[in-house]
């Protein structure tokens, strides 16, 4: 098979000599406690490079050496193609050293090592291995921990790798993401304090703009009032000489207009006289047009009538003879379906005993109805004793919800201790009493103050415990992980509780005694074993004001260390140095918790009375559900009755209603033959009507034609002397109008032409005034050309960057009237105004800045690229490491999960993961359920037993068996803590799965087995016998021992 055909072991712990030659499937070593099963897994550990510790018996190599002897030897065979590893490993005692050989050969740990992990053995993995002290430690594995076992032990060769991989990847985004976010603060940190530089610096450029433009201002203003009384003289200048213009042109065409205005008047009047002569003819002619128009469509109208009435004829013969089908095909069926019926006389006596039968469950159905009024009454009386005796049992809970409430407004962590408990008894053996204050219920409230005031306050408040370990895991949790103050007591291990007093009560009546403190209350029973034994309740007598009167004398003859009287204590003891008896006495305090009082014997008596009415609540319900059913069961019967009554009722009557309607049909059919229409003659008569008539409509038609055509005619001329007359009417009234326009503007023009040379005369004067002030403002001299810079000025390209987008200092970029420089002049000068103490250097100190932003921005993209880098990285292998992952878990599951069905348990197998991103958070979780009443529980080392550890243990190991890569499995005494019923079953799932021929080697060891168990033929089955009685290996004979046996067993 894959490895460890043979295995001796010479001086190992407990053998001097030993040689184990194992099977290729399952090997199952046997053998009792002591006799030496688990050397052998410590040989083959050590043997294969594994570390002491991992077996957990001892951290030394050297003392798994037999004991007197100087050192040992483990030597292991391992298959292996073409040829069979040998490694052998001397450990020396004096310094636990060791000496490695590799096939006979000297060789070191790492040669050995590499061999090992060539063949993928992992003894340090407790998935391949499991030595016997560490079976427990398999449930306590953390998830992430089992995830990594089992990637090593079953999954592919990279899997691991690329886990290992991915989690680096992940520290290394954490570290790189950490400095981004410190380069991210820094660049944040330093524009914040660039942009409050920022303001100042662009107040400073808004002043010097302001400036800039305020001096231009002043510049242009001269010259804009210059060209404006420039513009103002070249457009008086030209409007002059084209008035003279206009002025000419207007004197030469007045002359001939009179003339031509006479001439068109003339034409335009015989134009209208001819129009008025065609109007009429035009109005003749349409009339007689409309007049054979009409007579046209009353024709048409008369040959849709005919046509129309020819149509309903038409219609009503095809329904006439639809009608007459339908009705033969109703006679038809009707006389098929009377043929088919039968005779009416022979329903009668089946109607009378369906009547009969329904008489019968009417009475029946009101028998059950009486029944069930009754059972209804019952239960409602029972429901109101129920809720008396819960209201009853309430009111019990709350004077115990008091009680508690005292509780935690004066110990609030004995409290807050006390809810743990009741959440988790489970984790306890043996039962727990809650503290005494309430555990102790008073017969009587008068007499709490004996019992307060006889037990301590740290007493009164402690939970009490029947064993000690439980008490230890009590305090561990609420003192030590908690941190309350809490107080716990352990009831004694032999009860108290039924101690008897030194005298019996009424012996005592005499000295006013009516009973001993014991008896003045209940408690469960661990807590009156306490307190008879710490405070001998059971022999401390409560009296009366009699007792106290003759209080010297009972403590005389009674002997008593404590007595009660009606409102003292008095404590008796004897000196150790005179002998004399000494007595001190106490006033009571008064009862502070045990006031309230519970009657337990009702209590008990109203839950048996509550558990008895909920027993006839459900004996009542049954009985109702079985009445309810069958009266079901009657109603559906009733109506079956019904339904079979009225089918043969409608059988009966059907036969006459069908005779009747066939009689009536034929009647309907014969009156329909009757009314028969001929068609033929009527369409005749029709088509000679229609003819008549489209003779006479076409001789009307072609006299409206001709009509048409004169009309048509005569509305050519008309129109023809209307477009005449019309052009001729527009050329008069455009020749008048033009002739008083022209007359008008004449004279206008002559004024016009006498203003404008005035005003030419003193605009020009102005224009050289103006022209030697803006010289002026500018520097110019007189004969001096104007620069082209006081045209326009364009600075853009040599501002700085806070001038970006703002309008250049140029003329042409400035307003162009006088109001408007005047306007903003007086704006930028007050704005100019309010920059006050700015300096030059506060800009170059921000521009400093802003170069360090760049720098640090380049950089903080720079580690952008470098972290979406390695997310690519991870997002690449963990594509190639979660997909097979989560398919080997799937499998691992299917496996597991039906292993646990076999077992009527429920088990199953998966990924968990908090973050999907935290790679070494990923882990493996297994969760069972034992039980089929409970939920799935995660395994861990405390909630499930030490059983079902080991069973959900090994069914783990048996779900990776078949997916395992490791040449074979050792698992030591997982069956200890196992019932039989569940050990059986396991073992059979053993057999079953490392028998396969696919799997890998398997050694199983166990110091005991149950009878009748499965074994299959490819197992292999090694008994341990070893011990100081037992015959040295070399006398012992397996022929001859079976020899024996065989003569005995014939023998017997």
């Amino acid at each position: 098979m894959n490895s460890a055909p043979q295995l001796p072991i010479m001086e190992e712990r407990t053998y001097d000599n030993c040689e184990v030659s194992p099977g290729p499937h399952l090997n199952m070593i046997v053998g009792a406690n002591g006799t030496g099963k688990s050397s052998i897994v410590c040989a083959i550990c050590l043997g294969l490079a594994g570390k002491p510790s991992f077996i957990g018996r001892a951290d030394k190599v050297g003392l798994y050496v037999k004991r007197g002897c100087s050192k040992g030897l483990v030597e292991i065979e391992l298959f292996k193609t073409p040829k069979n590893l040998i490694i052998t490993r001397e450990i020396h005692v004096a310094n636990n050293a060791s000496v490695w050989f590799v096939n006979k050969k000297p060789s070191t740990l790492k040669i050995v090592e590499e061999q090992i992990a060539a063949l993928n053995i992992q003894v340090g993995n407790l998935c391949q291995f499991l030595p016997q002290d560490r079976v427990g430690e398999f449930a306590k594995l953390s998830k992430t921990e089992l995830l990594e076992a089992t990637e090593k032990s079953v999954g592919p060769p990279e899997m691991y790798q690329f886990h290992c991989e991915l989690k680096n990847f992940r520290e290394r985004e954490r570290e790189l993401e950490n400095s981004l976010q410190e380069k991210t603060n820094f660049l944040e940190k330093m524009k914040q304090r660039n942009e409050r530089y920022k303001q100042d610096v662009e107040r400073y450029y808004e002043r010097k703009r302001h400036l800039d433009l305020i001096e231009m201002l002043e510049r242009k203003r001269p010259w804009v009032e210059y060209e404006n009384v420039r513009q103002e003289h070249e457009e008086v200048k030209q409007n002059r000489d084209h008035a003279k213009e206009e002025l000419k042109k207007l004197q030469q065409t007045q002359s001939p207009m009179t003339q031509q205005i006479q001439e068109v008047e003339k034409q335009w009047r015989n134009l209208d006289i001819k129009i008025k002569e065609k109007t009429a003819e035009i109005k003749d002619t349409s009339q007689r047009c409309k007049q054979k128009q009409d007579a046209v469509e009353k024709k048409d109208k008369q040959i849709e009538e005919i046509q129309q009435a020819l149509r309903i004829k038409n219609d009503e013969e095809m329904d006439r003879q639809k009608r007459m089908h339908n009705a033969r095909k109703m006679i038809e069926d009707w006389q098929n379906e009377l043929n088919s019926t039968g005779n009416s006389e022979n329903l009668q006596p089946q109607i009378d005993s369906i009547n009969n039968e329904l008489r019968q469950l009417q009475e029946e159905k009101a028998n059950i109805d009486g029944e069930m009024s009754d059972l209804r009454r019952e239960r409602e009386n029972l429901e109101r004793e129920k809720k008396r005796v819960t209201d009853r049992i309430v009111q019990f809970n709350n004077m115990m919800n008091l009680k508690e409430d005292k509780l935690r407004g004066r110990y609030r962590d004995t409290h807050n201790a006390l809810l743990w408990l009741r959440e988790n008894k489970d984790r306890f053996k043996r039962s727990v009493c809650e503290p005494m204050m309430l555990a102790i219920n008073m017969k009587d409230n008068r007499h709490a103050k004996y019992v307060e005031n006889h037990i301590s306050a740290n007493d009164m408040r402690a939970f009490v415990f029947e064993s000690q370990e439980d008490m230890e895991i009590f305090l561990r949790e609420v003192r030590d992980h908690q941190k309350l103050k809490v107080n716990a007591v352990c009831a004694p291990i032999v009860s108290c509780a039924e101690n008897r007093p030194s005298r019996s009560v009424e012996e005592l009546h005499q000295y006013g005694v009516f009973s001993y403190l014991r008896e003045l209350f209940d408690a469960p029973h661990p807590v009156m074993s306490y307190l008879c034994s710490q405070y001998r309740v059971h022999d401390v007598p409560v009296g009366t004001e009699k007792t106290r009167s003759m209080i010297e004398r009972v403590i005389q003859e009674t002997k008593f260390k404590q007595i009660y009287t009606a409102e003292e204590r008095y404590s008796v003891r004897v000196s150790a140095y005179t002998n004399q008896t000494i007595s001190s006495n106490t006033s009571l305090r008064p009862a502070q918790f045990l006031t309230v009082t519970v009657d337990a014997d009702e209590r008990r008596q109203l839950e048996n009375q509550l558990k008895d009415i909920n027993r006839l609540f459900q004996l009542r319900d049954t009985q109702l559900h079985t009445l309810y059913e069958r009266q079901k069961g009657l109603e559906r019967k009733d109506n079956e009755l019904r339904q079979q009554k009225k089918e043969r009722l409608e059988r009966k009557n059907k036969r006459k209603q069908l005779e009747s309607k066939i009689s009536m049909k034929h009647d309907s059919l014969k009156q329909m033959e009757q009314d028969a229409i001929n068609l033929e003659e009527e369409s005749q008569q029709t088509n000679a009507r229609i003819k008549e008539i489209n003779v006479q409509k076409a001789k009307l038609v072609t006299e409206l034609m001709q009509l048409i055509k004169n009309c048509i005619t005569l509305n050519i001329l008309k129109v023809d002397l209307v477009l005449q007359s019309t052009t001729v009417n527009s050329k008069k009234n455009r020749l008048e109008s033009d002739y008083k326009a022209a007359t008008v503007q004449l004279r206008a023009l002559e004024q016009q032409v006498s203003d404008l040379g005035g005003k030419k005369r003193v605009l020009l004067e102005k224009c050289k005034g103006l022209m030697r002030k803006a010289r002026h403002a500018c520097n110019l001299s007189p004969d001096q050309e104007i620069p082209k810079d006081f045209q326009t000025v364009s600075t853009e390209n040599k501002r700085p960057h806070f001038y970006k987008g703002l309008p250049a200092l140029a003329f042409q970029d400035l307003p162009s009237t006088l109001d408007e420089i005047d306007a903003l002049l007086n704006e930028e000068k007050s704005r100019a105004s309010c920059f006050t103490g700015l300096n030059a250097s506060v800009v170059e100190e921000y521009n400093r800045r802003a170069q360090e932003i760049q720098q640090v921005t380049e950089e903080l993209e720079e580690k952008k690229s470098e972290l979406e880098s390695y997310r690519q990285n991870i997002s690449q292998v963990k594509e190639r490491w979660l997909t097979p992952l989560k398919q080997l878990v799937e499998q691992i599951n299917e496996k597991f999960s039906n292993f646990f069905s076999s077992m009527q348990c429920a088990g199953e197998v998966d990924l968990h993961t908090e973050n999907e991103e935290e790679y070494d958070k990923y882990g493996i979780r297994i969760r069972v359920k034992f039980r089929s009443n409970t939920q799935l529980h995660e395994l861990t080392p405390h909630h499930q037993s030490g059983g079902e550890r080991s069973v959900s243990t090994m069914l783990y190991l048996m779900a990776l068996q078949e997916l395992n890569r490791c040449p074979f499995r050792v698992v030591d005494e997982i069956n200890q803590g196992m019932d039989p019923v569940n050990e059986r079953r396991v073992f059979e799932m053993v057999v079953k799965t490392a028998c396969k021929e696919s799997t890998s080697q398997y050694f199983f060891i166990t110091p005991k087995l149950l009878q009748n168990l499965t074994y299959a033929e490819k197992m292999t089955v090694l008994f341990v016998y070893n011990g100081p009685f037992m015959l040295e290996p070399t006398k012992w004979n397996l022929k001859a021992f079976r020899r024996r046996r065989k003569r005995i067993k014939a023998f017997t």
